[in-house]
């Protein structure tokens, strides 16, 4: 029997109407893009009785939780995931974690260490080294990388466990020297109650693991609630209330980026295989919402591919989500030639670019911006997802044009050290007095001239006896 058609939108760089087609494409990808599931809408209305934006319901939580603390993280925990928790079952204990552990396959804690190493071995070459430029006169300056103390690791698990969000957060954070890593799940079966989630902290040594998702967990990692001690920073993917909460809570803490859904381009040619091209697609969409896009100037690609994507969502276990992904989020893009799939790409700036192509170095030579580039056919992007070092945590909705993906140098803030012995002090001195002299600022000026006087001031001199 043949596998029913998928609705999938199709454009053809030819026509008068592209331009304008890509913009809602990537308009519809971007937070600004209401991606909400049909659950999220109806769960908004149960819970705040009324149908509230993603915004609005952000920022109703948000506040809600700085000004009652724990009580507020509770009570939305009762009403969003409903989960009665309490202040001593916020938090998943120690011996559970232990006992997560050891109930493993050791298969699967093997996977998860080979991993992790992978991962220390890439990020840990990324941890930039101090600085230090020596000044004539003995004087020096010094640029030092010092890492965050405290970090919270966002980790999804409504729809599926990501065992892969800890070892893609926790590791590089662990490589840049973060002593203090706190996890929020989700208080579901896939969250904070997923034995393979558990073990994984436990293998990587991470005590902290809190039941407790979506806005409410985020401002409670923002702003510090009884029980959960505030972070410097927080990252990990999540849905779009997790996204626009970062978003909300951004300048009380950092924060890694503002993700929106799951997002591909898969660059295809006379050499690419339909159905690897496919499957790489659906990867995507099984995320839910999840976008997927293909972009090539081989025109029997796009029918071969489009029954590729019909014929393998039958069978998947999670086919029904990925073809209601790829019905709404999913193009199949026709370009002239390989110079337009650069430009077009470019324009789209991916969260995961795989270019499938004969020659994929020579056109990502052509590519400025995309969240993680994977080369040829046999690199797909649930290798970067999973186990190659680099982090899957990356830049989505078009914000690969000026965002990067999380490393280990996220997790580090510096400084710079100034120090100036007399003899440097006076090298400077004249520019420094020029430019104090140009702003107005006396203050700047005197505090260099009374290093040279020679006697010191009088701060009784001028006053009336």
């Amino acid at each position: 029997m043949e596998a029913k058609p998928l609705q999938i939108q199709r454009i053809d760089s030819r026509s008068a109407d592209a331009t304008a087609e890509l913009a809602a494409l990537r308009a519809a990808l971007s937070p600004r893009g209401n991606v909400v599931s049909e659950e999220g809408r109806r769960r908004t209305q149960e819970v705040f009785g009324e149908p509230l934006t993603p915004e609005q319901v952000v920022e109703r939580i948000c506040q809600d939780v700085y000004d009652q603390g724990l009580a507020a993280v509770l009570d939305y925990s009762a009403r969003i995931d409903k989960r009665e928790l309490t202040a001593e079952t916020l938090r998943v204990e120690p011996a559970t974690l232990a006992e997560a552990h050891a109930r493993a396959e050791p298969e699967f804690l093997a996977a998860v260490r080979r991993i992790r190493d992978s991962i220390l071995e890439f990020q840990t070459a990324l941890v930039p080294t101090n600085v230090r430029i020596d000044r004539p006169g003995g004087s020096y300056l010094e640029q030092r990388y010092l890492p965050l103390d405290r970090v919270g690791l966002c980790v999804p698990g409504g729809a599926a466990a990501y065992p892969s969000t800890v070892l893609m957060t926790a590791v590089p954070a662990q490589a840049a020297g973060v002593k203090q890593l706190a996890v929020i799940a989700p208080p579901t079966k896939f969250g904070a109650y997923n034995d393979d989630l558990l073990a994984t902290c436990h293998e990587l040594g991470i005590a902290e693991v809190y039941r407790m998702g979506g806005a409410h967990g985020v401002a409670a990692l923002a702003y510090g609630v009884d029980g959960v001690p505030r972070v410097d920073k927080i990252v990990g993917p999540g849905n779009l209330f997790v996204a626009l909460a970062k978003k909300r809570v951004f300048g009380d803490v950092d924060i890694d980026s503002i993700a929106g859904p799951s997002e591909v381009v898969v660059i295809a040619d006379e050499t690419t295989r339909a159905d690897f091209t496919a499957a790489d697609l659906i990867a995507q969409a099984e995320h839910a919402p999840g976008a997927s896009i293909l972009v090539t100037w081989h025109e029997p690609a796009i029918e071969a591919v489009a029954a590729e994507l019909a014929r393998q969502t039958e069978h998947l276990s999670r086919g029904d989500l990925a073809r209601q992904s790829l019905e709404q989020f999913a193009a199949l893009v026709l370009v002239r030639d390989a110079d337009e799939a650069a430009a077009v790409t470019d324009e789209i700036a991916p969260e995961h670019l795989h270019i499938a192509t004969s020659e994929p170095e020579t056109l990502l030579a052509k590519i400025r911006h995309a969240g993680a580039a994977f080369l040829g056919h046999y690199s797909p992007v649930a290798v970067g997802d999973y186990a190659a070092g680099p982090s899957h945590v990356l830049p989505t909705g078009g914000t690969a044009r000026f965002a990067s993906g999380l490393s280990a140098r996220d997790f580090l803030r510096s400084h710079s050290v100034i120090h100036c012995t007399q003899a440097g002090l006076e090298a400077l001195a004249d520019d420094v007095r020029m430019l104090a002299d140009k702003e107005g600022l006396t203050a700047h000026r005197a505090s260099v001239d009374v290093r040279f006087e020679s006697e010191p001031s009088n701060p009784a001199k001028g006053l009336k006896k």
